[in-house]
């Protein structure tokens, strides 16, 4: 099998390839360079927004895309995120139905479903998406996740596949590793959530689950069995570091303004309330099963920690 990976040379992208590229002919479209990428891999280093892209796909007969290609960066304009991700993506599809791509995998997240005070204890892929509501970086994320739904009704001659992982941990630089690196981790008094972790290696798993014929859908991808806060920070090696509620916002706030932190308020909800999935489905149809509980999961975590910090 073809695979294309935009936003191949992100942490993520960079160890889906080396999972992929045993099995399947692996051709990648990244701004950025690769550095030790695998030799048999093509790169392409272009924007997937520019024409130019189009005759990566074109010429690429490629048998399926796996869209990793979008912007994080809470500290990005608005602007910026729209353009970058919800024009990326609807470029992708494009392509995809333009060129005769069987199959696209557009990975998502479980916040999309948000944290809230009122959530079920496991949501379904059916659940309404509420992670925009406080946290405006969110909304590009809903904005792709709701992209793929229109495309798979659209076009079904392609089998597209919309993953919703809970928190990713590993080498990966995102919010939920970066804050259980840090050796005082904030928390909020009086609250000490349920919370759903997930290795980044299952996350590629799944993926690699995603890509067989026939597959198609949203699916929830849960890891590790969920834990206290508390407890998931002690296994990380972190001490927590308590903060009432009514004053850790506007002290973010003010660290985030003086840019002496990465994390902006309205992330603080993760600390508060529960926002965790029901993954019967993708157990079911993609044949999907974690590997790594939680012990394991956060013993690569600070393994990780330490090669980052050398």
């Amino acid at each position: 099998m073809r695979v294309a990976i935009t936003g191949i040379s992100g942490r993520f992208g960079a160890l889906l390839t080396r999972r992929l590229h045993r099995q399947h002919t692996v051709v990648g479209i990244d701004r950025r360079p690769f550095p030790g990428a695998p030799a048999d891999v093509e790169l392409h280093r272009i924007d997937i927004r520019r024409k130019r892209c189009e005759e990566v796909f074109r010429k690429g007969a490629f048998d399926a895309v796996v869209h990793l290609n979008v912007m994080h960066d809470p500290r990005a304009s608005s602007a910026d995120h729209h353009t970058f991700n919800i024009q990326g993506t609807t470029r992708v599809m494009q392509y995809c139905q333009r060129h005769g791509i069987k199959k696209l995998i557009l990975l998502s997240s479980a916040n999309v479903y948000g944290p809230r005070a009122d959530n079920t204890q496991f949501l379904t892929e059916d659940a309404p998406l509420m992670g925009g509501e406080r946290f405006h970086q969110i909304q590009d994320l809903i904005g792709i996740d709701m992209l793929g739904q229109s495309f798979f009704w659209k076009h079904p001659e392609v089998e597209t596949v919309i993953l919703r992982p809970v928190h990713i941990v590993g080498a990966v630089r995102n919010a939920p590793s970066n804050y259980l690196r840090l050796d005082r981790p904030w928390t909020l008094a009086g609250f000490d959530p349920m919370v759903q972790l997930i290795h980044e290696d299952d996350v590629a798993m799944g993926i690699e689950r995603a890509l067989r014929p026939g597959a198609q859908g949203i699916f929830n991808l849960a890891g590790c069995e969920p834990a206290p806060l508390s407890r998931i920070i002690e296994l990380a090696g972190g001490r927590p570091l308590p903060i009432p509620h009514f004053a850790a916002g506007p002290m973010l706030e003010r660290l985030w303004k003086m840019r002496l932190t990465t994390f902006p308020a309205p992330e603080l909800d993760h600390l508060r309330y529960v926002c965790m999935v029901d993954a019967a489905r993708a157990r079911e149809v993609l044949g999907y099963t974690p590997r790594y509980d939680l012990d394991a999961t956060l013993t690569h975590l600070r393994l990780t920690r330490a090669l980052l910090a050398s």
